[in-house]
């Protein structure tokens, strides 16, 4: 890891859970994070947090629905760093709900964050990063982008979409020198849940399997390390995702009551 001294990370979502600790994990390892988030103060407390490991980390309040505030703060970042190593598209939520009663504001909402947010921060700064001849920007997707499930069908779709974004824009830009990954966590303990499962019986339910927000954080740097297109947490979960794809029928018979539990 000694590889990320003096290295320039920026993390979209990096307010809380995910984003938060992958900022933490980055700055002890030597690197420069840039946070991103919609609230100031949650990114101010987290800067003095990481003020005594990284005196260069600094914060930018960022929406990533908003396509002009993302070119200004990607502007401004550059002037000031002059350069970005890595950019992790971590901004994103749910809400768990039935194809009958989503609202469409959610629908929508998740696709222009979880999706869109993805398009609009990786158009603007890749630029920079293909002038440069380097460079990693990884997109946070989930387990539900490869293996979906009941009552999250537009949480699901979004990150399906992230997933195929993800390697249609790593094959178009790797002779560049620039890779593109996706890391796929199953469920982390994160405030998440607070929005997408308000009564709380998918948490209960899945509570033994998730994993902390600290292995997805590890699980991003190692995939902005090596490059490899894509981290799938916890790694047993790649067995399910395989056993979908190639034996789907088997698949839906013995796992499939076990996955509709929202």
């Amino acid at each position: 890891m000694n590889t990320w001294h003096g290295k320039i990370i920026v993390i979209t979502g990096a307010s809380s859970g995910i984003g938060q600790m992958t900022a933490l994990l980055a700055a002890q390892h030597g690197a420069i994070p840039i946070l991103l988030a919609r609230s100031e103060d949650a990114l101010a407390s987290l800067a003095n947090r990481i003020q005594s490991l990284q005196p260069d980390v600094s914060y930018y309040v960022c929406d990533v629905t908003d396509e002009n505030q993302i070119q200004d703060v990607v502007a401004r970042i550059i002037e000031r760093y002059k350069n970005v190593d890595v950019w992790v598209n971590n901004a994103g939520y749910g809400v768990f709900d039935s194809v009958l009663t989503a609202q469409m504001d959610d629908i929508v909402g998740m696709v222009d964050v979880n999706y869109l947010g993805v398009v609009r921060c990786t158009r603007a700064i890749l630029p920079h990063m293909k002038a440069r001849g380097q460079g990693n920007i990884i997109n946070v997707a989930s387990v539900a982008g490869k293996l979906a499930t009941p009552n999250s069908s537009a949480y699901s779709a979004s990150k399906f979409a992230v997933i195929g974004y993800t390697h249609s824009v790593r094959a178009e830009v790797k002779p560049f020198g620039v890779y593109v990954s996706a890391v796929n966590p199953g469920p982390v303990r994160t405030p998440f849940f607070e929005r997408a499962d308000t009564s709380g019986n998918y948490r209960r339910n899945v509570e033994k399997f998730m994993i902390d927000p600290e292995t997805v954080a590890k699980g991003i740097l190692m995939a902005a390390t090596t490059g490899q297109a894509e981290v799938t947490l916890p790694r047993y979960m790649r067995v399910g995702v395989v056993l979908h794809h190639v034996f789907p029928r088997l698949f839906e018979r013995l796992l499939g009551p076990f996955l509709n539990r929202k």
